[in-house]
């Protein structure tokens, strides 16, 4: 049984990675009382680290000691408790392999590893197998909120050896995000094997459509509406306040965004610097490289596994597909030359109060949209592999600490989800298909206005046939299967035909011969 103080159970525990994510996690262990072994291959990080914790703003309960040396590090953990307690903070692939070959001689049994790096959950579950004979627990945690959760509580996402888990769980409920409503920490046991990754790659696939809706909607209103930043950041400060976007992340640090302006003296945090104190907006480059260079996965995972499990995802993809041509922007550059296409020009409308709530419904559609495809995917691959991942404690840890929090969002799905059905389409909750009927028509206009406008709109225009084309009973592949079957006798069902229509899955039975070979 796990200690009644979860502090004195561990006592000590060790972080692998000093940068922002791992930096942070010391300052909040240490701040709850555990004393912090800190080691990381960029011995400038752990410089960096120790200078910000000699800094008297820290009260910290614990002790941090950040260590250059691997052995070193690992020898301070010794002695401290009955077993190591770890928390990885690095990137994905070979560097979490490299680090687990150097330590594994120093592991004992009962000896616990936390992954709070975002893994692809295949190598999650390869290690748990690898360390399984020695009696170590290797736990994937989704880690979700950035650094400054990392620092004051972020949403976590374990998933593995399920008694290893609920060892360690006590303390991660002390340190994760707590929901404001009710006061529950935004942690849970998610399943066993590589679940918990799982689900956090899902969280980091359903972000990037709300992230590409945002900056579309920002956009939207920027170039289409000439509309300051200023005045943007206060129509998301009022979209985020009620409704169904109310207390969204994105849209609040939105607010902030949009609002925050150059000094003539800097502050120190940046390098906005501006004696006519413009916006700090305008020095920011319309690059996303963290997928380009490698550093980030997650976002392309999610898209590999709704292609490989078969759950339609197309909000998520475009969102990642913009992304990755932001990344080149040399080769933007030299296209836009060659294509000469019209740049985005301003909408004309009569009424712009009326057409920003129809964005505003526009912009909750495609959330919605891209919700229902990350959870469908979690469904998916729950069923598949027997992970028997609750899709309720799901959205509950959304709740606080992630990027993803949305109220109204979580409010509409918790309560059905909650009942631990087994529901592979979100979009068969009433409240849920109730929703994305009655905000349609907005989310078409605002569509068919920003394509006129010949502005960039990924997931708006994806969630917009998304809906189509989930929904239609008269698709034009239709057209596409015969000619399929003329080509590459690949059979087809017929309409109206019991057992065929609609019928399972499956090949059809009947070909025609449509010119002899």
């Amino acid at each position: 049984m796990p200690h009644a103080d979860p502090i004195q159970e561990w006592k000590a525990i060790g972080i692998v990675g000093a940068g922002n994510m791992g930096s942070m996690m010391a300052f909040a262990f240490a701040e709850l009382g555990l004393d912090v072994s800190i080691w990381d291959v960029a011995g400038k990080n752990v410089d960096e680290l120790m200078e910000n914790v000699e800094k008297p703003r820290e009260q910290l309960q614990g002790k941090i000691t950040g260590f250059k040396k691997i052995d070193e590090f690992m020898t301070s953990l010794e002695g401290k408790g009955e077993r190591k307690l770890f928390v990885f903070s690095i990137t994905h692939g070979e560097p979490a392999d490299s680090v687990l070959r150097q330590i594994k001689g120093n592991l004992k049994s009962g000896d616990i590893i936390l992954d709070g790096g975002n893994e692809y959950y295949r190598r999650t579950e390869r290690r748990q197998q690898e360390l399984k004979p020695l009696g170590v627990s290797w736990i994937g945690m989704g880690v979700s909120g950035g650094y400054q959760s990392a620092r004051r509580g972020p949403s976590l996402s374990p998933g593995g050896d399920k008694q290893a888990i609920e060892q360690v769980l006590p303390f991660l409920e002390l340190y994760s995000a707590k929901d404001k409503k009710t006061g529950k920490p935004c942690v849970t046991y998610i399943g066993p094997g590589g679940s918990g990754h799982y689900v956090k790659m899902c969280h980091n696939g359903i972000e990037g459509g709300l992230l590409s809706t945002t900056c579309e909607a920002w956009d939207l209103m920027h170039k289409g509406l000439s509309m300051s930043y200023d005045e943007i950041g206060d129509v998301f400060k009022e979209w985020s306040r009620q409704g169904e976007l109310r207390n969204n992340f994105l849209l609040n640090i939105g607010v902030d965004i949009c609002h925050r302006k150059k000094s003539a003296q800097g502050d120190g945090r940046g390098e906005g610097v501006d004696p006519a104190g413009g916006h700090v907006l305008d020095d920011v480059l319309d690059k996303v490289v963290q997928d380009d260079d490698n550093t980030e996965g997650t976002p392309l995972w999610s898209i590999m596994e709704s292609a490989l499990r078969h759950v339609s995802s197309p909000s998520l993809a475009t969102a990642h597909y913009m992304r990755i041509a932001s990344g080149n922007r040399n080769q933007r550059v030299r296209v836009a030359k060659k294509l000469d296409l019209p740049q985005p020009k301003r909408i004309d409308v009569k009424d712009k109060k009326d057409f920003l709530e129809k964005l505003r419904r526009a912009v909750y559609a495609s959330f919605l949209c891209s919700y229902c495809q990350g959870l469908e995917l979690i469904a998916r691959a729950s069923t598949d592999e027997g992970w028997g991942v609750d899709l309720g404690k799901c959205i509950q840890i959304w709740r606080a600490g992630c990027i993803i929090q949305s109220e109204a969002i979580a409010d509409l799905l918790q309560p059905i989800l909650a009942q631990d059905v087994q529901i592979m389409n979100i979009k068969l909750i009433d409240e849920v298909s109730r929703d994305l009927h009655d905000n349609f028509e907005a989310l078409k206009e605002v569509v068919l206005r920003g394509t006129g406008s010949d502005a960039c709109i990924p997931s708006l225009s994806a969630s917009l046939e998304y809906l189509k084309y989930e929904s239609s009973t008269r698709l034009p592949t239709q057209f596409m299967e015969a000619e399929m079957d003329y080509f590459g006798a690949h059979a087809y069902n017929k309409p109206c035909k019991p057992g065929e229509d609609p019928g399972p899955v499956k090949k059809g039975p009947h070909h025609y011969e449509w010119k002899p070979a």
